[in-house]
């Protein structure tokens, strides 16, 4: 049962409402993880911030945002944002077989994604701190120091997202990711 209750674009504090709407609007629905965060126009509007500087500045494309994303979402054991990675994973061309490598840390199908997915793990798993070989590893696979720099924005908005859900207990309203074959 989630903690924090999740809104409606019109039972949202005012403050949250333009925000809540907007990402009714964009997804179709308004999801459970941006319904809960609603409940605080500090929570929803720091996620907003994060996505519109990410969406202007950033450079890397759909794969490998995805990417970034199922391979933090795994590292924290975030159920939720597993399955909505997973979904737009495969909208950004991941396969399920890839989708699941990603997640398991096991992406033997691209060297440069293999890299920047462990650069993400790392950072994830350790507050943010890369060893020097994982960190090498990445700029040997071709990624600059702006690119991985740009990087540490994708690993922290998850982190954000994937503690969100912890914290507020986050009930899943979308088809539960494939659990990794052990």
């Amino acid at each position: 049962m989630p903690r924090i209750p999740v809104q409606t674009v019109e039972t949202a504090p005012q403050g949250s409402r333009e925000i809540a709407g907007k990402l009714k609007k964009k997804i179709g629905k308004l999801l459970n993880i941006h319904a809960g965060m609603a409940s605080s126009p500090a929570v929803i509007g720091a996620y907003d911030g994060f996505s519109a500087a990410i969406a202007e500045h950033g450079t890397f494309d759909a794969r490998t945002k995805e990417a970034i994303a199922l391979a933090v979402g795994n590292q924290n054991d975030c159920g939720y944002c597993q399955s909505a990675h997973t979904l737009s994973g495969r909208a950004a061309g991941l396969s399920e077989d890839q989708i699941l490598a990603v997640r398991s840390g096991e992406v033997d199908f691209d060297p440069k994604l293999e890299a920047i997915t462990a650069v993400a793990r790392e950072a994830a798993a350790n507050t943010g701190y890369v060893s020097d070989p994982v960190w090498q590893a990445a700029v040997d696979a071709g990624w600059t120091t702006e690119q991985l720099a740009e990087a540490f924005a994708y690993i922290a908005e998850n982190l954000f997202t994937n503690y969100f859900n912890h914290y507020a207990r986050t009930d899943l309203d979308l088809p539960a990711a494939p659990e990794i074959a052990a």
